[in-house]
């Protein structure tokens, strides 16, 4: 008599991961600030901004990173990912789009009047965003650092960088994960 191999019902079966939605990140975001260790652990350098990548939940992108007075991201998106982050020291401003802009297939684009919104973001304060949320954060302090937590799903495929003069957003250049890990 010949067996064939088959999976009893007692047997457990491996839950496929779940895909982590905007709130699980923000969640995730709260607690990893929430801990005083490992945000004192990050090295803080007085002219550059410093990073360490986190384990994010179900395989999210996660990071840690210190801002020096002055400093920021410039205008930029993370393409297909969802995100939030959180500072955890320090205070951040972020200016973002109240719209959400193609995808693909343009170099320019002439933005409306009221696109703007400006988000100050002090110890304890986050948010999260969704696919193609075009912003840039800041550390307008001229004297204290910032440290915020950050993470994405699915990993970054790569960040968009803009320039901005007046209305006017301008796709400058694409980064790919191996230019920042």
């Amino acid at each position: 008599m010949s067996v064939s191999p088959s999976v009893s019902a007692s047997a457990p079966v491996a839950a496929s991961p779940r895909t982590p939605t905007q709130a699980d990140l923000l969640a995730f975001v709260r607690r990893t600030a929430a801990d005083t260790a490992l945000i004192a652990s990050l090295p803080l350098d007085p002219e550059g901004r410093t990073w360490v990548r986190l384990e994010g939940p179900g395989g999210s992108e996660a990071w840690l990173i210190g801002w020096p007075p002055g400093t920021g991201t410039g205008w930029h998106d993370h393409a297909e990912s969802v995100g939030a982050f959180l500072t955890a020291s320090g205070e951040l401003k972020e200016n973002s789009l109240a719209a959400r802009l193609p995808a693909a297939g343009w170099k320019t684009l002439e933005l409306t009047e009221e696109i703007d919104r400006q988000r100050k973001l002090p110890a304890g304060t986050g948010r999260a965003f969704g696919r193609h949320h075009v912003h840039e954060v800041l550390n307008e302090s001229t004297e204290e650092h910032a440290i915020s937590v950050h993470a994405y799903y699915p990993p970054l495929p790569q960040i968009r960088r803009y320039s901005r003069t007046g209305l006017v957003l301008r796709l400058e250049h694409v980064e790919r994960p191996e230019d920042w890990q």
